[in-house]
């Protein structure tokens, strides 16, 4: 049955422009799955349908390189028998298939052993019915088309390739427009579902000959293809970058302070996020247990999460289970305020939901020493003598002891002035010393989906070198 409670507007009888499927079709294939489990025995169920649509193109050396377009559909459902789950997924959307699908789940949870744990989000914590609605402004489908979007890929191609005749190859160019929709319902209360979109433009020069080719790249990504910067801007950046790594050195290996920019410092922040969620809480393979109430950071730092910026990359009204999100502050004056939960990882903790199943919303890393005139040059003369981090390579961080070593490259820096390009370092330290030894943020903030931070400064890092 069909809520008829629902706001009109996110009710339509068509598809949304570039979608195959209505939302009302969505909301009966979510309601047959229901209605199906319940038929079955199911104690309670959930269901979710979506679909995805896209083009992607790409170039190199002034040519279409390729062109791809991408549709995509699915059904899943969880059904709980008491403590016992199971979960079945389709992408045939008629009623049998469905039928079939529900069967499944409800076999497999049948044979699955029990999980005290496993169940439905508490009534009290699902998002009310007046707030599902919400507009975030997050759906801007791009109706370009493949000639378009190559013409948008060689122009950024080819402003990179005329900046300097140093620069010798591509590694290409994309732009890629990209949308889908969902929608979603269990039988503890929860209906809701949107559509959202997000589209790029990306190149990757490569600068100079033989041994000391260098290639670097930039993008831009954004829900709305107006907001994209030229792909002029972005060739010109790119190539800027690459040029400016010729002539990289090695390094003797040292200790020093270092300076990460700004969109390498959004993956200590995505540490910090991985480290003190419920999944590697529970199963106590972080470095940050217990953390809650502590301070890790400096007293100057705090971290912000805001699901509701409209237009945010981490924006929703909910989160994956159908539970209400808030703006809170996760970190304030460097202590932890609180983790990220869902309704599982909460139950396995003895906590309640913070409603980040699927993730983290929107988080902001700040300093309250952080000035207007923070840019990267005055981060730079703020680093001294040190190193400035532009590039990481591997995945060198130890969750359970909070060891971290990464192959990088970037500048060395003397007198608050770069000094020439290095490149085959490694850096090294602990978590919790790096997170501590934070000294400053940069106000040359960076956007990386759903984590906004400045450039940097860690006082005093292990960097391996020649």
């Amino acid at each position: 049955m069909k809520n008829a409670k629902h706001s009109p507007r996110h009710r339509t009888d068509s598809p949304l422009a570039g979608f195959a499927y209505s939302r009302d079709f969505f909301e009966s294939r979510v309601d047959l799955s229901l209605k199906t489990a319940k038929k079955l025995g199911a104690s309670d169920a959930a269901a979710e349908v979506s679909e995805s649509c896209g083009l992607s193109v790409s170039v190199r050396n002034g040519e279409l390189e390729n062109v791809e377009r991408n549709r995509d559909k699915s059904l899943g459902v969880t059904v709980y028998l008491g403590q016992r789950r199971g979960n079945a997924s389709t992408s045939d959307f008629s009623d049998a298939a469905i039928a079939q699908t529900v069967r499944a789940a409800y076999d497999i949870a049948r044979f699955t052993a029990e999980d005290a744990f496993a169940r439905l989000p508490e009534s009290k914590d699902v998002c009310p019915e007046s707030q599902r609605g919400r507009d975030l402004d997050l759906f801007h489908p791009w109706s370009v088309q493949s000639e378009e979007a190559a013409q948008i890929a060689l122009a950024c191609e080819a402003a990179a390739m005329t900046v300097d005749k140093r620069i010798s190859n591509s590694e290409g160019a994309a732009v890629s427009a990209q949308q889908s929709q969902f929608f979603t319902a269990h039988t503890n209360g929860f209906r809701g579902g949107y559509a959202s979109s997000r589209h790029s433009l990306s190149v990757s020069p490569i600068a100079g000959k033989g041994k000391d080719m260098q290639r670097d790249g930039w993008y831009s990504s954004m829900r709305k293809a107006s907001e994209l910067a030229s792909p002029e801007a972005v060739g010109r950046y790119a190539a800027e970058r690459a040029l400016s790594r010729l002539k990289a050195r090695k390094i003797a290996t040292t200790e020093c302070p270092v300076l990460f920019e700004s969109p390498m410092a959004a993956g200590l922040l995505g540490t910090f996020v991985q480290a003190v969620s419920g999944g590697a809480l529970y199963r106590k393979s972080s470095f940050l247990l217990d953390s809650l109430g502590k301070r890790v950071f400096p007293a100057h730092l705090d971290i912000f999460e805001d699901p509701f910026v409209r237009g945010g990359k981490g924006s929703s009204p909910f989160d994956d289970e159908g539970v209400r999100v808030r703006a809170r502050q996760v970190v304030e004056r460097g202590r932890v305020m609180g983790y990220f939960l869902s309704s599982y990882t909460a139950r396995k903790l003895g906590m309640r939901t913070t409603g980040n199943s699927g993730g983290s919303h929107n988080l902001v890393l700040s300093s309250r020493h952080t000035r207007p005139s923070d840019d990267l040059p005055a981060m730079i003369r703020k680093l001294g003598r040190g190193l400035l981090v532009t590039e990481l390579m591997g995945q060198g961080v130890n969750y359970v002891t909070g060891d971290y070593s990464r192959g990088a490259s970037g500048f060395w820096v003397e007198n608050g002035e770069i000094a020439y390009p290095v490149h085959e370092i490694t850096i090294a330290g602990n978590m919790k010393n790096i997170f501590k030894g934070i000294e400053a943020i940069g106000a040359d903030t960076y956007n990386y989906g759903a984590k906004t931070v400045g450039s940097i400064l860690i006082n005093r890092m292990m960097v391996a070198g020649s």
